[in-house]
């Protein structure tokens, strides 16, 4: 067979989309490894990718520049009040539809498209293009960003206009994916059409990812090491967990002296939350780092990893950081909400807590604190939903099912 990927983020750090789309590609060498995989990377600027590691027979790599010019800003400010369109957002979309426009995807069995971040414009390029009838679109977020349980926006005309517009894309594509089955049964209500949304996890795998200039450090205390590598953003409440754990620690002296939770955020929360918890040294708040390097140390001195979900009414998502977490085999306690994917993965409730109750956080954490004490043998808290075979059955239901 012949693939074709066209990918908007390749990345090795930054953002999880890089992180999973490689490993897509990775596991698709996998499933099938006498086909031909080609990757078409539409690049935004210019980044040391490490593109050789990407097992592809073919690989080309293009650089869009964002830079949008003056006079259509100028414009735009009138027309999307006038039109409910937007001209910035329609001039990087051609800029992605003049590459896909110039693929011979004739050749190819099956083609994905996969976009990165909140604005689809690699996917909105390919509307009313050919290739697209041939393409099974990826959905990693809900699209337009209202919809995105967590987000500030507005429900506005111009959202409507951008659901309509995605709606065609939905229409003529091929199929559509999404990494989550909430997600996808959410998308399939909000789009209103008979496509089904079929489900292909995230993925993580090892093999395209660099770590040969990373130190190996040991562990520096044999404290248990409680740790959140990740963004805060899009309701997600990191200080109930902070609290949990104070309310635990300064009632046991065990593990006051025995555990401490290690938080490498990304977002604008740090100075904020390194002055609110200062005076507990058993609390420690840290920048982020390259993904090689924060992959080694929750491997080499994570103990309990943290998934932190949307905390609104329900998280449709499935984190990028997920299948990575998964591969480490280590216990976990996820906060969540009532209606999230992470309930309907995790194979036991003891690795999830109620993101809004802070007794329940700090229960659970005790629980599994103890648990590590006692045993440091491995857990599989995903089962093997993330395995090998467990994608290739449900990638093959997205390439045969829809013949």
């Amino acid at each position: 067979m012949k693939f074709l990927v066209i990918a908007q983020d390749l990345r090795v750090s930054g953002t999880s989309e890089g992180i999973v789309s490689r490993s897509f590609i990775a596991k698709l060498r996998i499933a099938y490894p006498d086909s031909i995989i080609d990757v078409v990377y539409l690049a935004k600027g210019e980044i040391d990718d490490k593109l050789d590691l990407i097992p592809a027979n073919n690989l080309i790599r293009y650089s869009i520049s964002y830079k949008i010019p003056f006079f259509i800003k100028w414009l735009n400010k009138v027309y999307w009040r006038l039109f409910y369109v937007s001209l910035n957002e329609r001039f990087i979309q051609n800029k992605y539809r003049i590459y896909i426009k110039k693929i011979a995807y004739e050749k190819y069995d099956h083609i994905f498209i996969r976009s990165s971040g909140l604005e689809y414009e690699i996917i909105l390029g390919a509307k009313d293009l050919p290739i697209l009838n041939n393409a099974i679109i990826n959905f990693h977020d809900p699209y337009p960003v209202f919809w995105n349980t967590g987000s500030n926006n507005k429900l506005s005309v111009i959202e409507l206009f951008r659901l309509k517009e995605m709606l065609k894309v939905v229409e003529q594509a091929k199929a559509c994916i999404s990494p989550a089955k909430l997600l996808s049964n959410d998308m399939e209500h909000l789009y209103g059409t008979n496509k089904k949304f079929y489900v292909l996890p995230h993925q993580y795998s090892e093999s395209v990812f660099d770590f040969s200039d990373i130190i190996k450090k040991e562990k520096e205390n044999e404290k248990i090491s409680i740790s959140h590598h990740g963004a805060i953003q899009f309701a997600r409440n990191v200080d109930i967990l902070i609290d949990a754990y104070i309310e635990l620690t300064e009632n046991n002296s065990l593990f006051k002296n025995n555990t401490e939770l290690s938080l490498r955020l990304r977002g604008f929360e740090n100075k904020r939350l390194r002055s609110k918890y200062s005076e507990y040294i058993n609390i420690i708040i840290l920048d982020t780092i390259d993904f090689c390097n924060s992959s080694r140390e929750q491997e080499n001195e994570s103990d309990i990893l943290i998934i932190l979900e949307n905390c609104c009414l329900n998280s449709n998502i499935l984190g990028g950081k997920a299948p990575f977490i998964a591969s480490l085999n280590k216990p976990l306690l996820s906060l969540s909400p009532e209606r999230s994917e992470m309930r309907m993965l995790l194979t036991d409730n003891q690795f999830i807590a109620n993101c809004n109750d802070k007794e329940e956080i700090r229960r659970k954490l005790e629980n599994l604190i103890i648990d590590r004490l006692n045993s440091k043998e491995p857990v599989y808290p995903f089962g093997d939903y993330f395995g090998d075979n467990n994608f290739k059955k449900m990638l093959d239901k997205v390439l045969f099912e829809n013949i």
